[in-house]
């Protein structure tokens, strides 16, 4: 396949982060309010109580609440991961000769570390306002059964503050720092992602027959997508859950508080045991899987080099 102009790549990573985001966005709430459940403040059992109970409760749309942030900030994230990793891919490569497997985990990571500038501020916002509605439900809980972890959820009437309200909350107290609470743990997950990957993708879908002009079959892309992004999902979901923690400024009643990374390895592993870092890896599994499939069967389709040619052809 012949290599790609950078427009076009950004074009590709957008539309595609926009259409898996859409798609799996639910299931990336359940994820976030699975993991930051701790001992004693247990509302949900797995993730389709917690969708269900999320739908009574909140309805349609508090399935989506969050998704604003996601769906305005996934667009420069994606663009710039799969972008990144072309372009370190291309710098790595002698001669146009094949990566070898180091080459190509190095280039991971450098599109993961490229790619916090965009993730940490987006992840920051969004687990505040898709884990609004778990909180607001546990508070209720206290109230009314004195901390009963069976009791029935009833309706929640949510006031959480939107995006804006956040940023702008966070600006005031902390800077621009406070946008970037928990960029340590967004590196650790996003970096040994990457690096896992990109390198599994690339060799996953060089397997099997070729096109006539040497790229890679729709399926092959889309499987090599969806396994890959599932593996490397499952494999930093502890590093996923530690993000989760700390990045989360709102707690209930039962709810612990961490001082950094290694305070909360030490009270998770403490109260909660070795099982709690595996919390929401199906769901994360769900999401990520065909988040990067449909991210490389766009990719690959051209998307982005259509959306260029008709804009040049308008010019003309």
């Amino acid at each position: 396949m012949a290599r790609e102009s950078l427009p076009a790549k950004l074009i590709n990573g957008g539309i595609a982060g926009l259409i898996g985001v859409t798609c799996v966005f639910p299931i990336d709430l359940a994820k976030t309010r699975l993991q930051n459940q701790q001992n004693g403040s247990r509302i949900y059992t797995s993730m389709s109580d917690c969708l269900i109970k999320t739908m009574r409760s909140e309805g349609f749309c508090g399935m989506y609440r969050g998704a604003a942030v996601n769906l305005t900030l996934v667009t420069p994230e994606k663009a710039i991961k799969l972008a990144a990793n072309d372009f370190f891919r291309h710098q790595l490569s002698k001669d146009g000769q094949k990566l070898t497997l180091f080459g190509e985990m190095l280039a991971g990571c450098g599109a993961g570390t490229c790619q916090v500038i965009v993730t940490t501020p987006m992840e920051m916002l969004k687990i505040q306002l898709q884990d609004a509605g778990r909180i607001e439900a546990q508070r209720k809980l206290i109230g009314q059964h004195g901390g009963g972890g069976g009791a029935k959820v009833n309706v929640v009437q949510l006031k959480s503050p939107t995006a804006l309200q956040l940023s702008r909350d966070l600006l005031k107290d902390k800077g621009i720092a406070g946008l970037y609470t928990g960029l340590g743990a967004t590196l650790l997950r996003d970096v040994p992602f990457s690096i896992i990957y990109f390198p599994l993708f690339a060799n996953l879908n060089s397997l099997g027959r070729r096109n006539s002009d040497g790229s890679a079959p729709f399926y092959i892309s889309f499987l090599s997508g969806c396994l890959a992004g599932c593996t490397a999902a499952v494999a930093v979901n502890p590093v996923d859950v530690l993000k989760t923690r700390l990045q989360s400024l709102a707690r209930g009643g039962h709810d612990d508080t961490y001082s950094g990374v290694r305070d909360c390895i030490r009270k998770i592993l403490h109260r909660e045991g070795p099982s709690a870092f595996l919390k929401g890896a199906y769901c994360r599994a769900l999401v990520i899987a065909p988040l990067f499939g449909v991210a490389q069967v766009v990719y690959f389709l051209g998307v982005g080099e259509f959306v260029l040619s008709l804009l040049h052809g308008q010019k003309h």
